[in-house]
């Protein structure tokens, strides 16, 4: 396949760019997002072009799928990984893999249901797809806007199947973009206007990284933007912050924060919140550092998260 037949199957990007060496960049921001988080931190700027909840996605009788990637810039050690019907079926972690290689998968008899995830705290770049089959694309319902932090860009589980946006995209069948970025504030110079894609819903899980802040400011005038730039036709879903077992003496701060969050969010008709505290059990089982759900936490926030939204009619 061309790289340009390969956009037809890659959900996740906002554009594509071709590097000089014939590989596929995709991005999940505009040019002129990018281009802030340059200007303003580093650490967001490198971040903000990973490969985050990027994926393939078709139906396909074939019976082998490979391509070219390349890693360009790692953050944590995840994986690629390969899902035949729903089902994870293999999985290749980037700490076992060099910076540049193919990957190639055998798939079972007959016609089935193929997603294959890119590493969600890395970039990773792909070329030379081929298949030898007849292939399909998904369908996929709403586009949906997804901004978060690193928990939603999807540190923790250090799985890219496994974070709780591709646990709870597995159920809803979003044809999202994620705009999670580790480290991430509510911080309203990065929300622009995307020339020529609208999203149909938005959700916004931020807050963890500033919980105590002096004031609410930065919340309130984020939300201003947000409902400036998208109007109040569009539903947006706020999910405040999950616990927190890493910082005990804070907790009634943490908690005081989500209720003034609720309480902002709750000025919008369009908006409407959900209770982090309930998504995760507050148990250090569920969690990498007390902070970051591992992949047992972010199985049951994911999945959670989309019955409550099935249950919100979201």
């Amino acid at each position: 396949m061309t790289n340009r037949e390969l956009q037809l199957i890659y959900f996740g990007a906002y554009s594509f760019r071709e590097t000089t060496d014939g590989y596929l960049q995709a991005f999940q921001y505009s040019d002129e997002q990018m281009a802030y988080f340059r200007s303003a931190f580093d650490f967001w700027y490198d971040r903000c072009m990973a490969s985050t909840a990027k994926t393939l996605e078709f139906t396909t009788d074939a019976r082998t799928v490979s391509f070219d990637y390349k890693i360009i810039w790692e953050g944590s050690q995840d994986s690629f990984e390969l899902a035949v019907d729903g089902l994870i079926s293999d999985i290749r972690y980037v700490k076992d893999l060099p910076k540049a290689g193919r990957l190639e998968w055998a798939l079972p008899d007959g016609t089935k249901d193929i997603v294959v995830y890119l590493p969600a705290d890395a970039t990773v770049l792909i070329r030379r797809f081929e298949i030898d089959g007849a292939l399909t694309p998904a369908r996929k319902n709403e586009k949906v806007l997804w901004l978060g932090d690193s928990i939603t860009q999807g540190y923790g589980p250090l799985r890219s199947a496994q974070t709780y946006v591709s646990v709870a995209n597995r159920l809803l069948n979003y044809n999202i973009i994620n705009q999670g970025i580790g480290g991430y504030v509510y911080d309203k110079k990065s929300l622009m206007k995307m020339a020529g894609w609208t999203p149909d819903k938005i959700i916004v899980a931020l807050g963890t990284n500033q919980f105590g802040c002096e004031t609410m400011k930065d919340v309130e005038e984020y939300y201003e933007t947000l409902i400036g730039i998208y109007g109040r036709a569009i539903p947006v879903l706020c999910v405040t912050p999950l616990w927190r077992g890493d910082v005990p003496d804070g907790l009634p701060t943490l908690k005081r924060f989500c209720k003034n969050v609720m309480a902002i969010a709750a000025k919008y008709p369009n908006i409407t919140v959900v209770n982090g505290f309930t998504l995760v059990p507050h148990l250090p089982e569920y969690f990498l550092d007390n902070l970051h759900p591992n992949a047992l936490g972010a199985e049951v926030y994911g999945r959670n998260l989309a019955d409550v939204i099935r249950r919100l009619g979201f």
